[in-house]
C-alpha cells in the first residue's frame, strides 16, 4: 500500500529502545558540543532512545522514503539552495502521502502516529533497523542502489507486523564526502557531524550571527550545502523525482544575493512561502548573502 501511495521504499522494525551503542554515540554528540545551537537536540532524551513513548502501545514503526532528486538542480552562479528545499515542504507532502495509510490502520481498530521531522524520533537509525538503508560517512541515510536524495516518513502503530532484516551495508573506505565538506564537519569513521562546522546547520539552524571562518568556506551556499551528496557514489544511479509538488520555482534558478538585498517580504514569501526556504526566513537568508558570493 505504501508503493501505491507513491513511496519509493517501505520497511518496518519492532517498536523498542535504541540499542546502547546508539544511545551512547547520542550522549556523545551532545556532551562535546557538535549540536552547535540546535538546544532543541538535547531534549526529550528519553524519548530519542525508545519511541514507544511517542504512542503508548506502539509495536511497530513503518518507515516509507520519497525521493525528492530534482529534475535540474540550479545552475552553479545562482545562490545555491540544498536540493531538499526546492519544492514543496516535505513535511506537508510526505504526511499528506502518508495519511491514508494511518486512516487504512485505524479503521482495522489500530491507532498510529505520523512523524516527518516532527518527533523526537530516531529517523535514520529506525530506516536502517527496517531495512531500507544504511547510514553514510556523511550521515545521510542512503538507500542501496538508489542513493540518499530521499525523505523519511515515520508510521508508529500499535499493530505488531513482522520486522525486516536491519542493513547492514556500509560505505567505510570511501572519504569522497569527508574531502569535499567545505567546513571538515565530517568524521572519518561516519561516527558524527560536528554541526558547528556544517553549512547546513550554520545556514539554517545555528542562532546568532555566522562565524567568521565560515564566509571563507562557504563560497555561494545560501541555504544547506549538498557537497556530500553531490560527491557521493551512491548517488551516481539516482533518478529524478516523479513528485510534481518538489518542482522548484523557476526564480530559483536565477536567484541572486543582490536580488535577495532587494525583495519584500511579500515578494519573497510569493516566489518561496511554500518551500522549506520559508523557514530560514528572507532575514536570515540576507544575512547569509552578506558574507557569501552569490551578490553577483
Amino acid at each position: 500500500m505504501a508503493r501505491e501511495l507513491g513511496f519509493d521504499a517501505c520497511g518496518i522494525a519492532a517498536a523498542g529502545p535504541v540499542d546502547a551503542e546508539a544511545a551512547a554515540r547520542y550522549d556523545r554528540w551532545i556532551a562535546q558540543g557538535h549540536h552547535d545551537t540546535m538546544e532543541w537536540a538535547a531534549r526529550w532524551r528519553d524519548v530519542r532512545d525508545d519511541p514507544r513513548l511517542l504512542l503508548d502501545g506502539a509495536r511497530s514503526l513503518i518507515v516509507v522514503a520519497l525521493n525528492y532528486r530534482p529534475q535540474r538542480f540550479q545552475p552553479p552562479q545562482a545562490a545555491q539552495v540544498a536540493a531538499y528545499a526546492y519544492g514543496r515542504d516535505y513535511h506537508k507532502v510526505v504526511k499528506q502521502m502518508l495519511r491514508p495509510l494511518a486512516r487504512h490502520l485505524e479503521a482495522a481498530g489500530h491507532r498510529t502516529r505520523m512523524c516527518v521531522d516532527s518527533a523526537p524520533l530516531r529517523e535514520r537509525y529506525w530506516a536502517v533497523q527496517a531495512g531500507v538503508g544504511f547510514v553514510g560517512i556523511n550521515n545521510q541515510l542512503i538507500i542501496p542502489g538508489r542513493g540518499s536524495y530521499f525523505f523519511l516518513g515515520t508510521l508508529l502503530t500499535t499493530l505488531p507486523l513482522p520486522p525486516d532484516e536491519p542493513c547492514t551495508l556500509t560505505c567505510r573506505g570511501c572519504r569522497a564526502c569527508v574531502e569535499a565538506c567545505p567546513g571538515h564537519a565530517l568524521s572519518d569513521d561516519g561516527s558524527a557531524v560536528d554541526a558547528r562546522r556544517c553549512l547546513s546547520c550554520l545556514t539554517i539552524e545555528h542562532e546568532g550571527p555566522l562565524p567568521t571562518w565560515a564566509g571563507k568556506v562557504m563560497g555561494n551556499h545560501l541555504m544547506g550545502c549538498d557537497e556530500c551528496l553531490k560527491c557521493c557514489p551512491h548517488n551516481a544511479r539516482a533518478v529524478p523525482t516523479a513528485v510534481e509538488r518538489f518542482a522548484p520555482p523557476e526564480a530559483l534558478f536565477t536567484l541572486t544575493g543582490k536580488q535577495l538585498e532587494e525583495m519584500t517580504e511579500d515578494e519573497f514569501l510569493a516566489l518561496f512561502g511554500h518551500t522549506p526556504m520559508r523557514r530560514a526566513g528572507l532575514a536570515r537568508l540576507r544575512h547569509t548573502a552578506e558574507i557569501s558570493h552569490p551578490k553577483k
